[in-house]
């Protein structure tokens, strides 16, 4: 999450001066979150080469800095040194995408006759039970999507991702203004899956330069026997394979069933914080870390002991009371 920019280092590299949050999370709790305001590397992540973290550095000498989705050819260590700095990497990634030039049955060439027929029949399956043909809308002028918004945000709240992780499409005014600026330049797409009328699937997409970002999608647990994420995802791509207008389906980073049955290009990415090295930041960055892996051993223990599903079932019960 971050907060408003500020005219960057005099550099040709494209960087902004921003708040950056780094969560400290244990399990579904979030501890804390910490901010630090620091240059940001603006460049999608297809454009990002190993150059630019030395390269920011040189822009930025007395800042702390952060690339965001750095492909990179291995993982790299949590925490190290790079030119003086405290070079800090919490997540690594497959960031999974989609070249929309390829053509729509270049695309579902890619799948296995088995997963396509399973699509088939998901989508089947869901026109069957809306009547007949599936209610599926896009939105994308101004008016279009204030409508989305108030629609998804219906299914949004019922969902235990926002319940619980707090996960789901925000609904807050400043967000609505962002999307509404965004629809009055021809920047954002949304689109909800309907059944009997009312909203059970939403995908939320910000357009820049061309390629479209996953950064919402949510359904209503009730009818995740009709796999309406899945088919939504489905009946979206073909759209936009028709269309033509749009280079890059990008689903954002982060890892995921949906996004590696759908995504099937991806880079492996990582989060580069470049920090000086105070006792401030190494305090934040050894704290961040020594939580991250009790979690992650808590998380281990609880699937040893056959647990974790119990500890979620709570977790989600306590959230919903």
């Amino acid at each position: 999450m971050d907060g408003g920019s500020a005219p960057s280092a005099s550099t040709d590299l494209p960087l902004a001066q921003q708040a950056v949050y780094l969560p400290i999370r244990f399990g579904y709790r979030t501890l804390a979150e910490p901010m630090r305001t620091m240059q940001v590397l603006q460049l999608p992540f297809t454009r990002i080469e190993a150059r630019h973290a030395e390269e920011i550095l040189k822009a930025a000498p007395e800042e702390d800095c952060l690339i965001r989705s750095m492909p990179v050819e291995a993982p790299l260590p949590r925490v190290s040194r790079f030119h003086g700095r405290l070079r800090f990497v919490p997540r690594q990634y497959q960031r999974h995408f989609i070249d929309l030039t390829t053509g729509w049955d270049a695309y579902q060439a890619r799948f296995s006759s088995k997963s396509r027929s399973s699509m088939r029949r998901k989508v089947r399956k869901l026109a069957e039970a809306s009547g007949g043909s599936i209610d599926w809308r896009q939105y994308g002028s101004p008016d279009e999507i204030r409508e989305f918004h108030r629609l998804a945000r219906e299914v949004s709240a019922r969902t235990y991702q926002e319940r619980l992780l707090d996960a789901g499409l925000p609904g807050g005014q400043s967000f609505v203004d962002q999307i509404l600026e965004r629809a009055r330049d021809g920047r954002v797409r949304g689109y909800l899956l309907f059944l009997h009328g009312q909203p059970i699937a939403y995908l939320y997409c910000p357009i820049d330069d061309g390629v479209l970002r996953y950064a919402f999608l949510g359904y209503l647990q009730e009818h995740a026997d009709l796999s309406p994420g899945t088919v939504l995802q489905w009946l979206v791509l073909e759209s936009l394979f028709r269309e033509g207008t749009h280079s890059l389906f990008d689903f954002s980073p982060g890892e995921g069933a949906h996004k590696s049955l759908f995504g099937k290009d991806y880079y492996y990415c990582a989060d580069v914080y470049l920090l000086q090295p105070t006792w401030r930041n190494r305090a934040l960055v050894y704290t961040h870390t020594a939580i991250t892996n009790g979690s992650h051993w808590a998380s281990k223990a609880l699937g040893f002991l056959r647990l974790k599903g119990r500890v979620k079932r709570m977790a989600r019960s306590t959230s919903a009371g």
